[in-house]
């Protein structure tokens, strides 16, 4: 084969050229005497001419067959504005069928009619198609852009195991047994969160690593159950110098893969002013609408749900919906139960037409409540205001769930816009009511701030954690934090968390060891490279920015995985199967 050019190169400028190209046919199209076919490959489509000498040679040409065609560049007549090659087109002299094939089950091109199934089924044809073909390019550009400012840094890319122990407190493991130590198992890494720490015991200083991750959770439309994490770990450096560093790493990656210039730093939220603003730890600051507390308005109110939250110390807030005062009953339903299913028991709607408040609890309220509320809200026709009563964090999750519906359907989510903010000063715990304990809130190894240790015994829910998101778009694009590495405060945190010292020394003894050597001050941050991926690309879904990835049940349609073993394998790895 004696390719001298790619089917998205040539241009005008070439007119006159001896060339062969290569590639899948895209379209044919007969013209009596003239034969024109595009010519496809992975940097875009050339259009050949066949004149009546070698139609009989391609009679049996059609979509996805492989030609070698030789022939001379010239000026298309009728030039295509669409196509980067657009203004020539290649009159054939010789061609070759370099590989015949059956009609496809999917339509090749940017636009197909086939199921998300089927295109998973076959995705090897999926991924010929230009715009999936542009989507793992576009991560390639990524990836690179990353390493090449990484590199500038002196980080030193190092592969951590992907056979390790099953630890507690996070995702469920994907387990594999051990042939050779029967009834043993190794885990596959949820993330090389406690690896990359000891590579900062072992004094490197800066790590680096695109890590394959797994975890055995209910999948979603940006999560799979093997994913792919920047991650990155670095000593020496405080929480502030982490993120700029990180800034810079983003600033570059925009410049690179969409030419676009953004500005640094990002704007920096803490966890309890991006929960009080926006209802999440991940806003999506693209669009207003943000959440208003109004508690302090309703203090001696008559409408029972407002005193009761008021006396439990509650919290009242609102969101304000512009231009949707004239939504229906069974749109106003279809609300309340998106806001039950968020954990709300139920949704005050109130509308604001011609300068008048209209809703089911006005005639509740004294004619100074309701001004002090239009005041506040700064109110304007046809504006829909959407309240919750509940404990404060339930307001939040509440609303915000609602703010982001209405962004979207109100249009306010614009694809093309890129928008980065940081969340910071997260809660150091959790405290699961169910079961009657505490958890961290990311990690049992993340480093509480200073001035908070005062509480960790009196009142964990007080201590506040070292820890950042970056966030772009709504999105959690990475997360990190400084972490511990002075023994005495690891035994105070694993003592909170409420583990026995056998348990520690049973999930976390060969890491907390390693503490006892001379342990430098360490933090780091993972990213998700498959949401960035997604988000950059314009995708609805992770799942079209990864090769081979998993349908909504955890399967892939393509090779039937997981599927059953052979009775020998099982005997082997000392596994019997039992029905449920």
């Amino acid at each position: 084969m004696n390719r001298t050019h790619t089917n998205g190169e040539l241009r005008l400028c070439d007119a006159g050229k001896e060339v062969t190209l290569i590639g899948w046919v895209a379209k044919r199209r007969n013209f009596g005497s003239l034969v024109f076919i595009d010519l496809r490959d992975r940097t875009g489509i050339t259009q050949l001419v066949f004149d009546e000498q070698l139609s009989e040679q391609i009679r049996d040409v059609r979509n996805e067959y492989i030609l070698e065609a030789t022939g001379c560049v010239m000026e298309r007549k009728d030039k295509n504005p669409k196509l980067k090659t657009g203004e020539i087109e290649i009159q054939v002299r010789a061609v070759t069928i370099i590989n015949r094939a059956e009609t496809t089950p999917i339509i090749v091109a940017d636009e197909t009619d086939a199921l998300e199934d089927t295109r998973l089924k076959y995705r090897y044809l999926d991924l010929r198609r230009p715009v999936m073909q542009q989507k793992l390019m576009l991560r390639h550009r990524i990836t690179h852009s990353m390493r090449e400012y990484l590199d500038s840094k002196e980080f030193i890319e190092i592969e951590t195991p992907m056979l390790g122990r099953s630890t507690p407190e996070g995702a469920r493991d994907y387990l594999v047994p051990s042939r050779v130590h029967p009834g043993s198992f190794y885990a596959l890494p949820q993330s090389p969160q406690l690896y990359k720490q000891l590579l900062m015991v072992s004094g490197f200083e800066r790590y680096y690593q695109f890590a394959r991750c797994f975890r055995d959770e209910d999948l979603r439309a940006d999560r799979q159950t093997d994913f792919t994490q920047v991650d990155l770990e670095t000593s020496f450096l405080s929480d502030v110098e982490i993120q700029t560093m990180m800034e810079e790493m983003l600033q570059k990656l925009m410049k690179d893969v969409k030419g676009m210039d953004i500005s640094i730093p990002f704007p920096r939220l803490t966890w309890t002013e991006a929960m009080n603003r926006y209802g999440s730890d991940k806003p999506d600051n693209r669009f207003g609408m943000e959440l208003q507390e109004i508690t302090e308005l309703f203090e001696n109110c008559g409408f029972k749900v407002f005193a009761d939250c008021i006396a439990n110390k509650g919290s009242i807030k609102a969101v304000v919906v512009p231009g949707k005062a004239g939504m229906t009953r069974k749109e106003i339903d279809k609300i309340t139960e998106l806001a039950k299913k968020n954990g709300a028991k139920g949704l005050v709607t109130l509308k604001y037409k011609d300068e008048e408040l209209s809703g089911p609890i006005v005639k509740f309220l004294a004619e100074e409540e309701i001004q002090a509320l239009v005041t506040r809200l700064s109110l304007k026709n046809e504006d829909l205001v959407l309240i919750v009563s509940d404990a404060w964090r339930t307001t939040c999750e509440v609303l915000g769930a609602l703010r982001n519906h209405f962004g979207a359907e109100l249009g306010l989510k614009k694809s093309d816009e890129f928008s980065y903010l940081w969340v910071t000063d997260f809660p150091m715990f959790e405290y699961s009511e169910e079961d009657g304990r505490w958890y961290a809130m990311h990690h049992p190894f993340t480093r509480p701030r200073d001035e908070d240790m005062q509480y960790i015994d009196s009142d964990p829910g007080k201590v506040h954690a070292i820890a950042y998101d970056v966030v772009l778009n709504g999105y959690e694009l990475g997360g990190g934090s400084l972490r511990i590495y002075d023994g005495a405060m690891q035994d105070k945190m694993f003592e909170v968390l409420g583990f026995t010292e056998e348990k520690i020394q049973e999930n976390f003894g060969w890491f907390v060891d390693a503490l006892k050597y001379g342990t430098p001050p360490h933090g780091g941050l993972a990213f998700g490279l498959d949401r960035i991926a997604m988000i950059l690309s314009e995708s609805e879904s992770i799942r079209d920015v990864i090769a081979f990835p998993k349908n909504a049940n955890a399967k892939c349609p393509m090779s039937d995985a997981p599927t059953q073993v052979d009775s020998a394998q099982l005997e082997e790895l000392h596994i019997a199967i039992t029905e449920m």
